[in-house]
C-alpha cells in the first residue's frame, strides 16, 4: 500500500509519542520535501519509516499553491505521481482539493479507527483527547462523534 502524508498528522503523533502507529499500519510512508522541511522546523529529525520523495511536476504544485500551502500542494501532487492508495491529510481545504483531484484520503482520526480495528490501540476517544490536549489537534464535536460511533465507542 502506498501512503503519502502531509505534515499535520505526523507532527501530532510525534507530539503524543504515537508516530509508530503509521509505521505499523502502513510500513513506509512517503512525504514530499516540503513536508520534511516543515517537520524539521519543529522536530530534530524525522522518523525512519518516512521516505522523502521529490515531486516532479513543479507546475502542478504551483497551480495548487493558489489554494494551499506548499506542504499540502506537494503531498497532493506526490500522491498523484505515485498513484498512492491513500493521502493522509487533515486540513479541510487540503482535503477538499485532494478529493477534487481524485485522490483517496484519510485523516488522523481515520488512522486511529484503523489502528483500533487492527488491535493497535484500545480507544480512539482516549487518543483523540490526548491529541487535542497535547498536540492542539482540533476537529468538530460532530465529526468526533461520527468517528467514535464508527469505531464502536
Amino acid at each position: 500500500m502506498i501512503v503519502v502524508s502531509d505534515t499535520t498528522a505526523i507532527t501530532a503523533l510525534l507530539q503524543i509519542g504515537r508516530v509508530e502507529l503509521l509505521a505499523t499500519l502502513y510500513g513506509e510512508v512517503l512525504i514530499p520535501e516540503a513536508v520534511r522541511n516543515e517537520l524539521l522546523q519543529a522536530h530534530h529529525n524525522t522518523p525512519e519509516f518516512l521516505r522523502v520523495e521529490k515531486v516532479l511536476d513543479i507546475a502542478e504544485v504551483q497551480r495548487l499553491r493558489s489554494e494551499l500551502d506548499v506542504g499540502e500542494a506537494e503531498a497532493i501532487v506526490l500522491s498523484k505521481e505515485k498513484a498512492a492508495d491513500l493521502l493522509l491529510i487533515d486540513e479541510a481545504e487540503g482535503r477538499r482539493v485532494a478529493l477534487r483531484e481524485g485522490l483517496s484520503i484519510i485523516g488522523l482520526l481515520g488512522v486511529l479507527v484503523h489502528a483500533k480495528r487492527t488491535g493497535l490501540i484500545i480507544s480512539v476517544r482516549t487518543l483523540a483527547a490526548e491529541l487535542e490536549q497535547t498536540a492542539g489537534f482540533r476537529v468538530s464535536d460532530e465529526v468526533k462523534e461520527i468517528v467514535f460511533r464508527n469505531a464502536g465507542e
